[in-house]
């Protein structure tokens, strides 16, 4: 049966990998919702879907359709972070299930509110966690995974994104409603290395700015000295030219570079909710406890190892 979805936030920036990722895993936008009228994007894929950039619009839109039996299936949240619970909420009470870009909630304890609202509707909560999807990550785990229980492995992570002076003046950079850097570019990063190398043990933050963040952390089977930045003037000097994205794993000197195909992982990720193996409220748990304490902790630059770009970050 074709599956019916609303999506909110449909002239973000991420919306269009949604709206492909519905299209290709054969379902139908019914509606959609976002403050602002431009969403053109929307013609490309259905251009029969109604809109509204009123809230109240659009929820009364999906109460008549369940009334009339057209029940939406899936709610698709591409909203700024700090709406996410909100509307992850009202998704579940409509009688869908939600599919959220991360990450899910800014702090811990909102995890704990959403699972109550599931046991209340009934209804389930799914994250885009693409990175648990990339074949280099995959090939990675399995490698990890067969290798010594006993070994300890030597990490560094680095994630560079350049952005304009557009993202300080927007949500983005409030922390407040994005989380900062670590939370809003990073999550998925600490995500990912707890499902290659196991839980966290120990969190400390060597450098934290409006741009950039740095620190250590020792999970159950790997050490790792990670650096994310946005700012173009931090991208590493052995990075592609007229590349202005860097992302790159090195595990025991060896490097993984997965900057390609990681657009490429929607489709995948709302293929795995339809099949019923979506990443659920426990699932991200973890990486959102991990980031929140990323985000209050004190800098502790003399505790854990360092990230081989850490001065070239701190000096600009």
């Amino acid at each position: 049966m074709t599956k019916r979805y609303a999506l909110i936030g449909a002239a973000g920036y991420i919306a269009p990998r949604h709206l492909k990722a519905i299209k290709e895993t054969g379902g139908v936008l019914d509606v959609a919702y976002d403050v602002t009228d431009s969403v053109g994007i929307m013609d490309r894929y259905f251009p029969e879907a109604a809109f509204f950039t009123e809230f109240e619009q659009f929820e009364a839109y999906i109460h008549d359709r369940r009334g009339q039996g057209g029940a939406i299936d899936y709610v698709a949240i591409c909203s700024p972070n700090y709406l996410h619970k909100a509307h992850m909420a009202f998704a579940l009470r409509a009688g869908a299930d939600a599919i959220c870009e991360k990450p899910l909630v800014l702090h811990p304890h909102e995890l704990d509110e959403l699972a109550m609202i599931e046991v209340e509707t009934g209804r389930r909560i799914n994250s885009i966690l693409q990175l648990r999807l990339h074949p280099s990550i995959l090939a990675l785990r399995e490698r990890v995974a067969a290798g010594p229980k006993c070994k300890m492995y030597d990490v560094d992570l680095g994630y560079f994104t350049s952005r304009g002076a557009w993202y300080h003046a927007s949500w983005k950079g409030r922390e407040e409603k994005s989380g900062g850097i670590a939370t809003n570019i990073g999550v998925h990063f600490f995500d990912m290395l707890s499902f290659v190398f196991g839980p966290v043990r120990e969190n400390i933050v060597h450098h934290r700015a409006s741009d950039s963040a740095a620190g250590y952390l020792e999970l159950e089977r790997a050490r790792v000295r990670w650096v994310l930045s946005i700012n173009r003037a931090h991208l590493p000097a052995h990075a592609p030219a007229g590349q202005s994205t860097h992302r790159s794993i090195t595990v025991e000197g060896r490097e993984i570079e997965f900057s390609g195909g990681f657009t490429d992982l929607h489709t995948a990720s709302f293929q795995n909710v339809l099949n019923g193996d979506g990443y659920g409220l426990e699932v991200v748990r973890p990486s959102i406890e991990a980031v929140s304490h990323i985000r209050t902790a004190p800098i502790e630059p003399e505790r854990g190892e360092q990230h081989p770009d850490i001065e070239k970050v701190r000096a600009s």
